[in-house]
């Protein structure tokens, strides 16, 4: 059932663009996987071969550190409506952070967010799809408003100093380079 290609094509980019979540999964050489929901106004698919997104502020930061060991990144979206499919695209990614060459040039294809660590540049090699016949169907509401109304109550100065505290190591106490 599964079906892998070089690219996405045309209708698998449709269909990213109409998922409302996706998910990250990375890993360094030693310690925990990990896979982490992301959602928003966060992604975008750049050409067959290349997906940015936008790190956004979160009670964790095991991309960042992971990255920085193991550049192996994938994402994957299933789709919760009518249309049974997971798709998942599978590569190689570069972290930028305010200041890097190449953050303004990504950062201005988003929303502005004041709570964004790091973007992520996503070099595909491989697409693959598969079957999702057991996931199961969900409806969608809306997005949630809680981490904007976090950001919107501090202060730039509070949400580096989150950084500082929550997100300069993973679980396994490696270090991520966050940016204050």
């Amino acid at each position: 059932m599964a079906k892998q290609f070089p690219e996405l094509d045309d209708g698998q980019r449709k269909f990213i663009e109409e998922q409302h979540m996706f998910f990250v999964g990375t890993a360094a050489p030693d310690g925990r996987v990990n896979i982490s929901p992301k959602g928003m106004d966060s992604l975008r698919v750049l050409g067959p071969n290349r997906i940015a997104w936008m790190n956004l502020t979160g009670s964790g930061n095991e991309t960042a550190g992971h990255l920085l060991e193991a550049n192996r990144m994938t994402l994957m979206w299933c789709s919760f409506t009518t249309r049974p499919m997971i798709l998942r695209t599978y590569g190689t990614a570069r972290t930028l952070h305010v200041g890097d060459d190449g953050w303004d040039e990504l950062a201005n294809l988003f929303p502005d967010h004041r709570s964004a660590r790091q973007i992520y540049d996503l070099d595909i090699d491989v697409v693959q799809t598969s079957c999702g016949y057991a996931v199961p169907f969900m409806e969608y509401q809306s997005e949630r408003d809680t981490m904007q109304k976090w950001v919107d109550g501090k202060s730039d100065e509070q949400i580096q100093s989150y950084w500082v505290e929550k997100n300069h190591q993973t679980i396994d106490g490696k270090p991520t380079r966050t940016r204050p």
